[in-house]
């Protein structure tokens, strides 16, 4: 059955930088669009950023420049960088299998990311 399994949580303080990892099982991670979502306490949950099959990849506009989505194939992992972290990042981030704009099917248990 598939599985996505995060990994990468860190307290960071700001300006600082961290590594998420999304290793799927269950299929192969190229073959779907993958995403990154996060949701901070007391706040609606937000789209970060997709890689699609092609490996054209989709941001939200207030992170285009400071996060990274990539995937590795022959580890089936997805990766997410979070460079110049901000407090206002601090959230716990889930990988998904299916983009930020469209339906997503499987969800991770997800990994805190906190910024001080």
């Amino acid at each position: 059955h598939v599985q996505l399994v995060e990994s990468g949580r860190g307290s960071v303080q700001a300006g600082g930088s961290l590594r998420l990892s999304c290793e799927v099982s269950g299929h192969t991670a190229n073959i779907y669009c993958m995403g990154w979502f996060r949701q901070a306490p007391g706040k609606e949950r937000e789209g970060v950023a997709d890689i699609d099959t092609d490996g054209s990849t989709t941001y939200a506009d207030s992170l285009k420049g400071r996060f990274t989505i990539s995937r590795d194939n022959a580890k089936n992992t997805v990766y997410l960088q979070l460079n110049s972290l901000k407090t206002e990042d601090t959230a716990m981030y889930y990988c998904t299998r299916g983009g930020i704009v469209t339906t997503q099917d499987y969800w991770g248990q997800g990994t805190q990311v906190t910024v001080s």
